[in-house]
């Protein structure tokens, strides 16, 4: 049984993690984590040995750092955060994800194939009203993909924060006469669930960390 502990338990992808754990039968929900609830992070670090965290750009950093330290692991959904500077801190492994969506996934690895032969291309991604961070972490990765694999990303990246979206994303490829798109849509929350549940099940296993990227788990 793997306990685990929310952090940013009181938002809306807090709250669906914590259903989400609740309904796997090899995980114990041990703690959530929120301001809202006036329960610290500190508070439930003592009884979890993954910490999964969904709160804000600018205390993500810390809450990773501070999992780590005290020897729990951490898969982090938070992204604008500089994550590779925990490189080698505490004896707990940090997973980060700038996307738990598996068609997201397939989304960027279809983009890194199709960069090889459209090399031109734009990133628009829109979300909703309350997101924070843009460009988003998973079109940054994206972008980072399709520049590894020969690719020109034209900036800037476009960002839409709009009421009734959740998390979408299309990369527009352009050649000569012709033009191809790939478009990844997460219409529900629960669609992060099922890359969220893997990395809680596969971050204690990690050689090195952080890691950055849920393909990691899944290729």
């Amino acid at each position: 049984m793997i306990n685990v502990a929310v952090s940013g338990a009181a938002g809306r992808m807090g709250a669906t993690v914590c259903d989400a754990v609740e309904g796997a039968d090899d995980m114990s929900l041990v703690g959530r984590a929120d301001p809202l609830l006036g329960v610290e992070l500190q508070d439930v670090l003592g009884d979890a040995d993954v910490v999964v965290d969904f709160t804000q750009p600018d205390t993500a950093l810390h809450n990773a750092r501070l999992c780590l330290e005290s020897g729990v692991h951490c898969v982090m959904g938070t992204t604008g955060a500089a994550f590779a500077q925990l490189e080698g801190v505490g004896t707990g492994n940090l997973f980060v994800a700038p996307n738990f969506a598996i068609g997201a996934v397939l989304m960027m690895e279809a983009s890194k194939l199709a960069a090889r032969h459209m090399p031109e291309c734009e990133i628009v991604e829109l979300h909703h009203d309350r997101k924070l961070d843009a460009p988003s972490g998973t079109a940054a990765r994206t972008a980072e993909l399709i520049r590894e694999a020969g690719g020109n990303v034209h900036e800037p990246i476009h960002s839409v924060r709009l009421p009734g979206l959740v998390a979408h994303q299309e990369v527009i490829f352009g050649g000569l006469g012709q033009t191809l798109t790939i478009r990844h849509d997460s219409i529900a929350r629960e669609s992060f669930m099922p890359g969220v549940l893997l990395a809680v099940r596969k971050v204690g296993e990690l050689t090195e960390s952080p890691v950055i990227g849920l393909e990691n788990l899944l290729f």
